[in-house]
């Protein structure tokens, strides 16, 4: 009898498993889930000694004198750790001519680099193309791999047209490759292939300029490059906005059943509708890529989900992201800020790390020195010094920022450290 009574105990509790375990294993292969930053978990942001940036020293040195300085990424191997070449760290940056003015940089921006021994002294070497051979009027971030053939696989953003009368912010995804070399003088880029649009947003998945609305231009930029490792697939990820008609947000989109008796979503939030899009390579030239469903929408929360990228660290997803105070919906009060979510998958439900999602924001006293924080080797983050203020006049600054150093364990993360100015440091 106890036997009996012992199998059938051991059947049921199976049964029960496998019923608990359907909805994982749909999750994991679904290609198609897309998960949700809701209104209900973008509040309470709050500046706290796990996130805030320590005030900046205002006799920070410039990395490149004549140029204003933004936007950084580093050159990184197809797994994501630092590369170097022969010796040599090589950065890349969005920059502009200190003759235009700081709200006009955007308008004219190149992507320049930068090489250094110690990953802390970095040397401007110019521009990483030929202006005549980029697309766009200007080129806004993006991403840059080491191959295993030594090649630097290029990714970058082409926004309006070159010759355009007027300037639009149309954009679409570009790549070129090219050979880096080094010698007594540095490194210098040499062999650079044609420049092709890889990705235009479908107007499905993700918004095209002419279905955009609002004051907030729409988003379609920052391809990062992302090998997973599970499936050794390769992916861009990329900033983007919800394409189609919104005629109003899901119910998850504001929150959970109790959150939306006591929470009337004001009109016109759906407008707000970023998302972080991925595209899977179709061929090994990394030449053609298939968009697939976004792997997260902030629907009413915000309208702008800048410079994503993917972080693996103990087996767990981190999607990191920034994004502006502006660009929040009406009823929520953001903050300018590095924001993470933590998934076991790729396509995964990714929950806001901390409850809400904030990882990183700049002290109450300065709330926009810095910006564009951006993940290198798991734990070193770079940003741009921005706008600040100085015996009580705002100044900007237009250069790298101290590098920060976090710690991530599960949905926890929090600051532990401070380097010198764009300083980045080999993985743990």
């Amino acid at each position: 009898m106890k036997t009996r009574k012992t199998y059938k105990m051991i059947s049921s509790l199976m049964v029960i498993l496998a019923i608990l375990t359907i909805p994982f294993l749909i999750l994991r292969h679904n290609t198609g889930y897309t998960s949700i930053w809701s209104r209900q978990q973008a509040q309470n942001f709050k500046c706290t000694k796990e996130n805030t940036a320590p005030n900046i020293n205002p006799n920070f040195k410039l990395t490149a004198p004549n140029l204003w300085v933004w936007d950084t990424w580093p050159l990184v191997k197809k797994d994501g750790s630092l590369a170097v070449v022969n010796g040599y760290k090589v950065i890349f940056a969005l920059t502009a001519s200190r003759n235009v003015g700081w709200n006009k940089r955007h308008d004219v921006a190149g992507i320049s680099y930068f090489c250094s021994t110690d990953g802390e002294n970095w040397v401007y070497k110019g521009l990483a193309y030929n202006v005549e051979d980029a697309l766009g009027s200007r080129q806004w971030a993006g991403s840059a791999i080491l191959d295993e053939n030594g090649m630097v696989q290029f990714f970058y953003t082409a926004t309006g047209r070159k010759g355009e009368a007027v300037r639009t912010f149309e954009q679409r995804l570009v790549k070129t490759k090219f050979s880096i070399n080094v010698d007594k003088g540095g490194v210098h880029i040499t062999n650079c292939s044609k420049h092709q649009v890889i990705l235009e947003p479908d107007g499905v998945y993700y918004q095209t300029m002419q279905q955009a609305k609002g004051p907030i231009i729409y988003s379609f930029r920052d391809p990062y490059f992302f090998e997973d490792p599970k499936t050794k697939k390769d992916y861009l990820i990329f900033e983007g906005n919800k394409g189609g008609k919104i005629e109003k947000m899901k119910p998850e989109n504001i929150g959970d059943k109790l959150f939306r008796k006591n929470h009337i979503a004001p009109r016109g939030v759906e407008n707000f509708n970023g998302n972080v899009g991925i595209a899977v390579a179709q061929n090994k030239d990394l030449t053609r890529f298939k968009l697939l469903p976004p792997l997260l929408e902030a629907v009413g929360v915000n309208q702008q989900l800048e410079r994503p990228q993917i972080v693996m660290k103990k087996n767990k997803y981190y999607l990191f992201t920034i994004s502006h105070k502006f660009t929040y919906a009406q009823g929520l009060n953001g903050v300018d800020g590095l924001y993470g979510f933590c998934g076991n998958s790729l396509r995964s439900n990714y929950k806001p790390l901390n409850g809400n999602g904030l990882v990183i924001t700049n002290p109450t006293n300065d709330p926009y020195q810095t910006y564009s924080w951006y993940l290198v080797s798991g734990h070193d983050v770079l940003s741009f010094i921005n706008e600040y203020h100085f015996n009580g006049q705002l100044r900007y600054g237009g250069t790298f920022a101290p590098t920060l150093q976090i710690s991530l364990k599960g949905y926890k993360s929090k600051i532990i450290g401070r380097l010198g100015e764009g300083v980045v440091t080999p993985a743990h």
